[in-house]
C-alpha cells in the first residue's frame, strides 16, 4: 500500500527541495525526453517562471504526439448531496443548514436524459456526497444500471469503497473511478476534514491502491489547490502516480488540479494559484508523463480552458450543473461549489474547433468491457 511507501518522504524536506531548484536545474529537466520526480520538481519551482513559455511549447508537442489534436468531453452528473462529513471547504459539509437530496432510479433517468439533449455525451461521471448507509455501493451500483443504456463510459467520484465493491461496480458497466486526495499533508489532513469517514487519511490514501486491484480501467487523481503549499502536494501526487503505474500497469490514469472556488460555508484558500502558476503545473505534469490524461474543470473560466486546451489539457467538462438534479429534477438545489465556464457544450465545442482541435464525445465503446 502507498501509505507504507510515503512514510520514506517528508513534507518539509519535499518542500525545501522545491524552493532549492536553480534555473540549472530547469534545463536539465527540460533537455531530458523523460523527467524524473527530481526534474519535475525543478519544472514546478519558482525557478522555472522563465522558462514558461518553452514548457509550453514541449507540453504541446508531448500532448499531440501522444493525443493529437483532440479534446474529450465529459459532464458530471450529481446524483446526491447528502454526506455524512464535515469537510470545512465544501458546500456539501454535514453542518450546512441545506436541503438533501437523494435522486432516486427515475430522478437518475430524467436527468441522463436531459444531458444527452444537452449535446451528444458519452463520458459520465457520476458523484455523490459520501453516505455509505443512505447511499452506499447498492444505490451507486443502481445509478450506474440506470445511466448504462444512455453513456458509452462510465466513472464515479464517490466515498472510497473496498476493493470487492470496486470489482462489483465494474461488472454493472463502471469504467472508471476519480478521488481527491485533497492534501497529501497528513499533519495537516484532520483540519480540513475533522469528523465522517473522510477524516481517515490512510483509508482514503489506499483506496487507489483498490482500484487498481480490482481492474478499474482508468484512475483519476487529484489534489486540491488551496489548501497546503501546492507545490509539495502535486510532487507527492506524481509520487503516488508513479507508484502507481509500477503496481498496476494496465490502468489509465488522469490527473485535475482544481482550485478552490467559493462555496457555502464560506472557507478561504490558505493559498492562492494564480493563472500562470496552474499552467505551470499543467506544462509540468505533461512534461513528466506524456501518457496522463489531464483534465480541467469548469471550475476554471472560459479563457483559460480555452487556452490550455491546446497546450497540455486532453479532457474537459462543459456545461456542468454541480447540484443534484441541477439538470431537471432539481434545476435550483444548492452547488457543492459555483462554475466559472457557464459556457453550454456546445459553444464549448466550438471555441475548442476555432482553436483548429477536434472534439471527442466518445472514446469507449461498450464492447470493450
Amino acid at each position: 500500500m502507498f501509505s507504507e511507501e510515503i512514510k520514506q518522504y517528508n513534507w518539509g524536506d519535499i518542500t525545501r527541495r522545491i524552493a532549492s531548484k536553480t534555473a540549472a536545474d530547469v534545463e536539465i529537466a527540460l533537455s531530458k525526453k523523460q523527467c524524473n520526480i527530481d526534474d519535475f520538481m525543478a519544472l514546478i519551482s519558482p525557478a522555472a517562471k522563465p522558462y514558461l513559455e518553452t514548457m509550453a511549447q514541449l507540453s504541446r508537442r508531448y500532448t499531440q504526439e501522444r493525443f493529437g489534436k483532440v479534446i474529450s468531453m465529459y459532464i458530471p452528473l450529481y446524483i446526491t448531496n447528502s454526506c455524512t462529513n464535515h469537510c470545512v471547504y465544501c458546500g456539501f459539509n454535514h453542518n450546512n443548514p441545506i436541503p438533501r437530496t437523494i435522486l432516486n432510479s427515475s430522478e437518475i433517468e430524467q436527468e441522463c436524459q436531459a444531458i444527452k439533449r444537452l449535446a451528444p455525451f458519452e463520458n459520465l461521471l457520476i458523484v455523490t456526497g459520501e453516505n455509505p448507509r443512505d447511499a452506499g455501493v447498492e444505490y451507486i451500483e443502481r445509478a450506474l444500471q440506470t445511466a448504462r443504456p444512455h453513456f458509452s463510459n462510465l466513472s464515479i467520484e464517490v466515498m472510497p469503497l473496498k476493493s470487492e465493491d470496486y470489482y462489483r461496480l465494474t461488472q454493472s458497466g463502471l469504467n472508471g473511478v476519480v478521488c481527491f486526495q485533497e492534501t497529501y499533508n497528513r499533519d495537516r489532513y484532520k483540519v480540513y476534514h475533522p469528523r465522517g469517514m473522510k477524516s481517515n487519511y490512510e483509508w482514503r490514501l489506499n483506496g487507489y491502491d483498490r482500484m487498481g486491484a480490482a481492474g478499474v480501467h482508468k484512475i483519476g487523481m487529484g489534489v486540491l489547490i488551496g489548501l497546503e503549499d501546492w507545490r509539495t502536494d502535486v510532487t507527492f501526487m506524481a509520487m503516488h502516480m508513479q507508484y502507481l503505474r509500477r503496481h498496476y500497469w494496465q490502468t489509465r490514469f488522469s490527473v485535475n488540479f482544481p482550485r478552490l472556488r467559493p462555496s457555502a460555508g464560506g472557507f478561504q484558500p490558505n493559498v492562492i494559484m494564480d493563472d500562470r502558476e496552474l499552467a505551470q503545473l499543467t506544462f509540468a505534469f505533461r512534461i513528466f508523463d506524456h501518457d496522463v490524461d489531464i483534465s480541467v474543470s469548469t471550475r476554471e473560466a472560459p479563457h483559460f480552458r480555452d487556452n490550455i486546451a491546446t497546450l497540455g489539457a486532453t479532457s474537459m467538462s462543459a456545461g456542468s450543473k454541480t447540484e443534484p438534479g441541477g439538470y431537471y429534477t432539481y434545476p435550483q438545489a444548492l452547488e457543492q461549489f459555483s462554475v466559472s465556464d457557464e459556457r453550454t457544450p456546445l459553444e464549448v465545442e466550438a471555441a475548442i474547433k476555432r482553436a483548429g482541435y477536434e472534439v471527442v464525445w466518445k472514446d469507449w465503446d461498450k464492447i470493450f468491457d
